[in-house]
């Protein structure tokens, strides 16, 4: 039964690949999910006892395989919402990580900071891959801490000229775009609370700011002939603290923090 439910969901993807090397991707998933300790494509070959190809297909599919990354992720993410969501707001969450992979030659890689082993007092650097990773929140039946199941991701190049808010915000865009009907609320650290003032479509943003943060109004539209550089942005809000204190009635809210329930200050 649960190699019938797996075959069942690696034909959802089929759309994302060419017939050759959704045989590939097949075979090296499945060798992925049962085969223990590191995933590195050699072990992964090693482990398929019967009708495996030759070692070098499977690293060629990896380096040029012809297939769609971003169908793959649209089906994938419409197949989890339907199983875990299919009404109601979507909950997602943003974040990006780095993905240690040795090697001076892999694409994408260099020295990004590693946010698991830096400090408050200590910034630490690592080699590796930026990946900029949206999941979608599940709370599992078993209870606990909510999962987070991937359903879009973007690779952060070093001189890129996208930055890593550029690429948060294509993936929320295409995530809105796979749900038109749907509100995504958006749950995200302080780097990316910018992401609110991108007018998002159908997304409700909750990340953190400092308590002297400066806030802007968006800048004045530019009159016709008007000249110089173009406003980055518009007159000063007032402080937070300002802006709270006029805020009449506080109420507590109920919020799930790593599952579990605490009780919040909100309006």
């Amino acid at each position: 039964e649960g190699w019938r439910a797996w075959q069942q969901l690696l034909a959802l993807m089929g759309p994302a690949f060419t017939k050759p090397s959704m045989l590939l991707f097949t075979e090296l998933i499945t060798a992925w999910v049962v085969l223990p300790g590191r995933h590195t494509i050699t072990r992964l070959w090693q482990s398929m006892s019967e009708g495996r190809r030759v070692h070098d297909a499977y690293h060629r599919f990896v380096r040029e395989g012809r297939w769609q990354p971003r169908a793959l992720w649209s089906r994938l993410a419409r197949e989890l919402a339907q199983r875990f969501g299919a009404v109601g707001d979507l909950f997602l969450d943003l974040d990006d990580t780095l993905f240690h992979k040795t090697g001076r030659k892999i694409s994408g890689a260099g020295f990004f900071r590693d946010a698991v082993r830096s400090t408050r007092n200590k910034t630490v650097f690592a080699w590796g891959l930026n990946l900029v990773v949206l999941t979608l929140r599940v709370q599992p039946p078993w209870g606990g801490e909510p999962l987070g199941l991937p359903i879009n991701l973007r690779l952060h190049r070093k001189n890129d000229p996208k930055s890593l808010l550029d690429l948060a915000e294509e993936m929320v865009r295409e995530v809105a775009g796979w749900f038109p009907g749907r509100t995504l609320r958006l749950s995200a650290d302080g780097f990316y609370a910018p992401l609110a003032g991108r007018h998002l479509p159908n997304t409700h943003i909750t990340s953190r700011m400092r308590r002297d943060a400066a806030l802007y109004d968006p800048p004045a539209p530019r009159r016709p002939g008007q000249r110089g550089r173009p406003a980055k942005k518009g007159p000063r809000l007032p402080a937070l603290a300002q802006i709270a204190a006029e805020v009449p009635n506080w109420l507590r809210a109920s919020v799930d923090i790593r599952g579990r329930t605490r009780q919040c200050l909100g309006c």
